[in-house]
């Protein structure tokens, strides 16, 4: 049974000449429960249904004052939102790859199949056993909130691992995500405590590489068009 709850229905506001539609939080393409033991249903129910909620209310909000600073040609107004557009439009951006990058074992979390990403990662890393820990070590070393990333880098046409602060996204350095690991205290803390090694550690074990495959092959292909 798949988790339907929409936490924030999609809605419009009349803006003077247009017409905004608000962002929603996307239903989960899986049960709570599905990750668990890696990530409890506890905290799936915490992070999908409040946390990712938060952000896409505050990017509704934002997104309302930049539309009434527009409207009035308010140009300092508009520059002032940026900042809170960015936080949670990231915030919503980033979460929303993040669900569809897990899956449970029993449905093959974990398993890499043979696909253009998995030569990628061998080529270029020897195995996914050591590309990984790469991402683990980038990925612990953040100060204070974030996320490391396996992207796809145009500027090298190959696979990167890099990490953002706070919700920054990977396209604003030029880099297109295709796997995301919350590092966010959020993500973790009822189940690991302030042990996030572990949780890094474990997370690999229901990453649904099928999705981080397609998104693979989608982002060589549109290299490959310019």
């Amino acid at each position: 049974m798949i988790a339907t709850k929409t936490i924030t229905a999609l809605a419009t506001r009349r803006i003077p000449g247009s017409i905004r539609f608000k962002h929603s939080v996307p239903d989960l393409p899986y049960d709570y429960n599905e990750l668990e033991p890696v990530i409890s249903a506890k905290i799936m129910h915490l992070h999908h249904d409040k946390h990712h909620a938060t952000y896409v209310a505050g990017l509704n909000a934002a997104e309302e004052k930049l539309a009434e600073a527009q409207h009035r040609n308010d140009l300092a107004g508009q520059v002032a939102l940026q900042p809170l557009i960015n936080f949670h439009g990231g915030g919503h951006v980033n979460h929303s790859i993040f669900w569809k990058n897990l899956i449970g074992e029993k449905n093959g979390g974990g398993h890499l199949q043979t696909s253009p990403l998995k030569a990628a990662i061998e080529e270029q890393y020897g195995s996914l056993d050591t590309l990984s820990k790469l991402v683990n070590a980038k990925t612990a070393g953040i100060f204070g909130s974030g996320w490391g990333w396996i992207t796809y880098n145009p500027a090298i046409n190959g696979l990167d691992v890099i990490t953002t602060a706070n919700q920054d996204m990977p396209s604003t350095l030029g880099h297109v995500p295709l796997l995301g690991v919350d590092a966010w205290e959020h993500a973790y803390y009822l189940d690991y405590n302030n042990v996030k090694a572990d949780y890094f550690k474990n997370i690999w074990r229901v990453i649904n590489w099928k999705d981080v495959a397609k998104r693979y092959d989608e982002a060589v292909a549109h290299h490959q068009k310019k």
